[in-house]
């Protein structure tokens, strides 16, 4: 399974381009993959950058039609005409798609510039069963709204996995029971160095004896430094660091063959990242 994971800053990139077909194709050239999880996906907001007033979710969905697409959107308002203004995070996979689950994560009132943040869930059927795919943007600006939004990601992770280790009653219609999985994959930009104690948060044990979800790349690659993921050429939010992960739970990190990260596209102001997994 070869899964991809960007923060494609509604497909702007460094050079000026906006241009969701580059992205997809990019993410073609890394791999023939069965997942892409996006985030930073934009539906009529012309007040950013190079104006994105298109449905960047429809148009995701129209490059890739062998994939199903599911739209994330934590942030929705109206112009003027009423039409949505959407905002938010995608996955799009060509797997077995069994159940799709939207969060909306804490959103405390701070005094810094913020907005809503989302983490959208996909459960699908891999060879070994069923696995949680999840991605998400958190906040920026706050480290109280990511410590909050940590401590809610953990509450899904924990309550997926008790659904799973006690199943609920079967039922017709709207009740009927779908697979549930303990094992999960969670990307996205997360907004914080590989050594902010909240990020080590997320990979802490569960008194349940729930599978913590592991950094990947320290899974795969010990003490070797994570690759640099955001800044490398626009430096307005600081220098060249690592932001955007993939973890995953502790049963599948054995199975974990490769990741990569392209630090020298410039399709976005972030790097994609590719993971190769057993599944």
């Amino acid at each position: 399974m070869r899964l991809i994971s960007w923060n494609i800053q509604w497909a702007l990139g460094t050079d000026g381009v906006m241009d969701p077909a580059r992205i997809v194709d990019h993410a073609r050239a890394m791999a023939d993959f069965d997942v892409l999880c996006l985030q930073e996906v934009a539906d009529n907001w012309p007040e950013l950058k190079a104006s994105p007033a298109a449905d960047q979710f429809a148009a995701f969905a129209e490059l890739l039609p062998g994939y199903q697409a599911m739209s994330g959107v934590a942030l929705e308002t109206r112009d003027g005409a009423g039409r949505p203004k959407r905002f938010g995070n995608m996955i799009l996979t060509r797997l077995p798609v069994v159940q799709v689950m939207q969060h909306i994560l804490p959103w405390p009132a701070v005094g810094t510039n913020n907005m809503p943040r989302g983490l959208i869930e996909a459960v699908v059927l891999g060879a070994s069963g069923p696995v949680r795919l999840m991605t998400t943007h958190l906040e920026y600006s706050h480290s109280d709204i990511r410590q909050q939004q940590v401590e809610a990601i953990r509450g899904i992770h924990a309550s997926a996995c008790a659904r799973a280790s006690f199943p609920r009653a079967d039922g017709p219609g709207t009740y009927a029971r779908t697979a549930a999985a303990m094992s999960a994959i969670l990307t996205g930009d997360f907004n914080m160095k590989p050594d902010d104690p909240t990020k080590h948060r997320l990979s802490e044990p569960f008194d349940q004896g729930w599978p913590s979800l592991v950094d990947g790349w320290m899974a795969l690659n010990g003490i070797l430094p994570h690759p640099l993921t955001s800044c490398i050429v626009d430096r307005s939010y600081g220098e060249p660091h690592c932001c955007d992960y993939i973890l995953v739970t502790e049963d599948l990190a054995p199975r974990i063959r490769r990741i990569v990260c392209d630090e020298a596209t410039r399709a976005s102001d972030h790097q994609p990242l590719l993971i190769e997994m057993e599944l």
